[in-house]
């Protein structure tokens, strides 16, 4: 089987990137209207890692379903030439241009080169290129994801994946309701609260398995299982309707980010809603999945860059409009820093991001 298409996983990668961008433009000057909804973009990442867990297990299925095996050297040089030049090249420019920074100080350059900077990572104090911390937890899942399935593969177990995932996502659950009663509580009337909450709920790998976990199990079914792979084929729009449905019970159950029942279950319940949404993206019969549109798969590939870069870029426009007694806060203001996100995007496209791409297939195809 050749690797499919599913033009619908654009529209949800563009979507995750707005999500994304209208949360964090939260913190810079911004119009009142940007509060009302951008609250909700805290979920454009746990919709990256949905996306992630069933792209990425997909490669990976596919190959042990054709092959009964898995090329580890290939995989982690594809992973390597799509995600570190871009990566390498933000870093001199957070490390060596500080008036890229938007805020006063960085963590270590160890932290962000050994992808551990997620934890232990104190936003208030060191919030400058704190949105790696999504980046770190991928790279990880990338990591261990190949290495679990060869183990899986020489035991002849791969099929027990689908009841790893499920302990996974309960065990993710047990070890925020751990944090929060033993870090984040005893803080809750103090102003450490949401250092703590950020600490030892919201950054740390192993209380963020939800969207991931989810992501693989998708994955896992969707390649090996014909009846429910048939079934999400036959009812692609009502998939999409009850997980646009879920996304707004989650939503509801979520209004208030940092709570208790946000901490323990939150991040579940919008880890299922979004993977009810990408099956339904994927369906044959969704209207999602019928049709590439130009915008939104120029701004799905352009997501990687955008997040990357887009703080720097948000802060150095916005000081340039400062520069010029202009208030930074309207609307027009919005999209001007938001067209210079898609103009950096475009920067890392044809300057990194497709050098890479053909240094990558000259080291794999030799002979092409």
């Amino acid at each position: 089987m050749g690797k499919e298409r599913f033009y619908g996983l654009n529209h949800l990668r563009a979507l995750a990137i707005i999500l994304v961008l209208l949360y964090h433009y939260r913190m810079f000057e911004h119009p009142a209207w940007v509060d009302t909804i951008g609250w909700v973009g805290w979920t454009g990442v746990d919709l990256f890692f949905v996306l992630s867990g069933f792209l990425i297990s997909g490669q990976l299925f596919r190959e042990i379903k054709e092959h009964r095996k898995i090329k580890l050297g290939t995989f982690m040089a594809k992973r390597f030439f799509r995600i570190i030049p871009p990566y390498a090249f933000t870093l001199f420019l957070y490390f060596c241009i500080p008036f890229f920074r938007e805020r006063e100080h960085l963590q270590p350059l160890w932290k962000f080169i050994s992808f551990t900077q997620n934890y232990g990572l104190d936003v208030f104090d060191y919030g400058t290129f704190s949105h790696a911390w999504s980046l770190c937890i991928e790279e990880q899942f990338y990591l261990l994801l190949p290495l679990v399935l060869l183990f899986l593969l020489r035991i002849k177990a791969i099929e027990h994946i689908k009841y790893i995932i499920p302990v996974l996502i309960v065990v993710s659950i047990v070890l925020r309701y751990f944090s929060w009663t033993e870090y984040v509580l005893p803080d809750i009337n103090s102003d450490d609260f949401w250092r703590a909450w950020y600490m030892k709920i919201y950054y740390p790998t192993h209380t963020r398995l939800d969207g991931l976990a989810i992501g693989v199990l998708i994955g896992y079914l969707f390649n090996f299982s014909l009846k429910f792979r048939a079934a999400v084929d036959r009812y692609g729009n009502l998939l999409l309707l009850t997980g646009l449905m879920a996304i707004g019970f989650s939503l509801w159950f979520c209004k208030d980010q940092v709570s208790e029942n946000t901490s323990f279950f939150g991040f579940t319940f919008v880890a299922v809603s979004y993977g009810i949404l990408l099956l339904g993206s994927i369906s044959k019969s969704s209207f999602l999945s019928k049709k590439k549109y130009y915008l939104t798969s120029q701004l799905a590939a352009l997501s990687y860059s955008i997040y990357l870069s887009h703080k720097g870029i948000i802060h150095i426009a916005q000081w340039l409009i400062e520069k010029e007694n202009i208030s930074a806060s309207g609307t027009i203001v919005l999209f001007i820093c938001f067209t210079g996100c898609i103009i950096a995007g475009l920067f890392y496209r044809f300057v990194i991001e497709k050098p890479s791409d053909q240094a990558k297939n000259r080291i794999l195809n030799p002979k092409t």
